[in-house]
């Protein structure tokens, strides 16, 4: 029996577009409806909760951007959108960091997924330097203080001809445009590239504790 003949190579751009998507993220991947059993364990929930706090962020952010300064220091609605922005960052940091360092420690890189791992700690270096423009954006007593004291620092980095700490307009943009969009793509690729790559299972056990516990299974009585 012959082998039918290769379908010949779309013409459309769009379908070579759709064609390369398919190949590269195959939707049993990208939407997968099982797990392994390895994910039971908390160390794999950290991430989520990272994404979920992000979420918050981006809304609360979105209100307090349209409101101004005024509204979020002076109003009583507006002061509880800006602790729970506030909050929603530190709960994303803190998600964020344990889940790092869990993945630093089950050595995610492994099994090609080294680019996952470099951006998710991309991901943390630039999302520091959004804390730091949402800092000295708050147009308060704080700001001001963050601002005079990382200024002298960042110029003799030689940074400060474009990155000035005093500009509340240049910080602000930073922090409610550029910043975000980078964040938030960097997540989408990362996320894109677990589903591509699976989750990384945990490290295997050296080869006398798996031997005994080998042993050990071999041994236990059956009911």
């Amino acid at each position: 029996m012959s082998n039918p003949p290769p379908s010949p190579s779309p013409s459309s751009w769009t379908a070579r577009v759709r064609d390369w998507g398919v190949r590269a993220m195959p939707p049993e991947r990208l939407l997968p409806d099982s797990q392994p059993a390895y994910m039971s364990s908390w160390i794999y929930v950290f991430g989520v909760l990272t994404i979920a706090a992000l979420i918050v962020i981006i809304a609360s952010g979105a209100v307090l951007g349209l409101k101004g300064p005024a509204w979020w220091h002076y109003t009583s609605v507006g002061l509880l959108f800006n602790s729970i922005h506030l909050w929603a960052v530190e709960l994303f940091f803190f998600c964020m960091v344990i889940h790092l360092w869990g993945k630093f420690f089950m050595a995610a890189w492994r099994g090609g997924r080294s680019r996952t791992w470099m951006s998710g700690a991309v991901t943390f270096l630039i999302s520091i330097v959004a804390a730091f423009t949402g800092y000295v954006s708050q147009q308060n007593f704080d700001s001001q203080w963050i601002g005079t004291q990382a200024k002298d620092g960042i110029n003799a980095t030689g940074a400060g001809a474009f990155f000035n700490v005093l500009n509340f307009g240049q910080m602000y943009t930073y922090h409610v445009l550029l910043l975000p969009v980078v964040v938030v793509a960097l997540v989408a690729a990362h996320i894109l590239l677990v589903r591509r790559n699976g989750i990384v299972p945990p490290l295997p056990l050296p080869l006398p504790e798996l031997a005994a516990a080998a042993t050990t299974h071999q041994s236990a009585p059956t009911a």
